[in-house]
């Protein structure tokens, strides 16, 4: 996507009032538990990682898990604080402009994460790899789980999107059932998880993670 192409607001519009930037950054929390969902690719990737091959990278492996979202994060900033659109538009229009959508199959493109792991590996050096190694699961997790939203995961080689049948989120397309599977991963590995995890900070995140897909879960699907 062009920047250009979305309504043209001045760069320097009025700061946001306090209500409007509270509402912003319950925005940017929902967001950031949406995109498959983003604390899942932390929690489970320092499950299947983090007691397998990188037992002691844990900032690699999460920021590996992480990262790949990013573009969407800042894609959410600037629609929401600096052009102050609405929440649909936000999601049906301007999400969908190539300049975001370039960035987001950048970061979650397969191949390129593939190359990107291949010269650490050669380079010797482990936490780039495992980096790398975290954003292919990520991308992995996201694959089966994105019906119309789905990601270029081939991108610049193909811009091949995989249509799955099911999403994380719509009920169209099971995104109940997906929601439940993957709340029950969540708190299954939430035990080893926490084992791995060296300072209190880390582990009240790790419970939070878990008491809000819990509420989000009943809120959202058996309200």
């Amino acid at each position: 996507m062009v920047i250009g192409r979305l309504p043209h607001v001045c760069l320097l519009h009025r700061m946001p009032s306090v209500y409007s930037l509270r509402v912003t950054i319950y925005g940017l929390l929902f967001t950031a538990c949406c995109f498959m969902n983003t604390p899942s690719h932390y929690v489970l990737n320092l499950a299947l990682l983090g007691t397998t091959v990188a037992p002691n990278a844990n900032v690699a492996i999460a920021l590996g898990a992480i990262v790949p979202d990013f573009p969407i994060f800042v894609f959410y900033f600037v629609a929401k604080v600096i052009l102050h659109l609405p929440e649909r538009q936000i999601w049906s229009q301007a999400y969908y402009q190539p300049f975001w959508q370039t960035g987001v199959a950048l970061f979650h493109s397969i191949p390129l994460a593939a190359i990107a792991l291949c010269l650490c590996l050669y380079g010797g050096w482990k936490p780039g790899a495992i980096f790398f190694g975290s954003a292919i699961f990520h991308s992995l997790l996201d694959l089966p789980v994105h019906n119309d939203d789905a990601h270029r995961h081939f991108f610049p080689f193909s811009n091949y999107r995989f249509i799955s049948p099911f999403s994380y989120w719509d009920p169209n397309h099971y995104g109940r059932i997906v929601a439940a599977i993957e709340l029950l991963l969540v708190l299954g590995v939430t035990p080893v998880v926490f084992a791995l995890l060296k300072t209190w900070p880390s582990k009240i995140l790790l419970i939070t993670i878990n008491v809000v897909y819990v509420v989000g879960y009943l809120r959202f699907y058996l309200a």
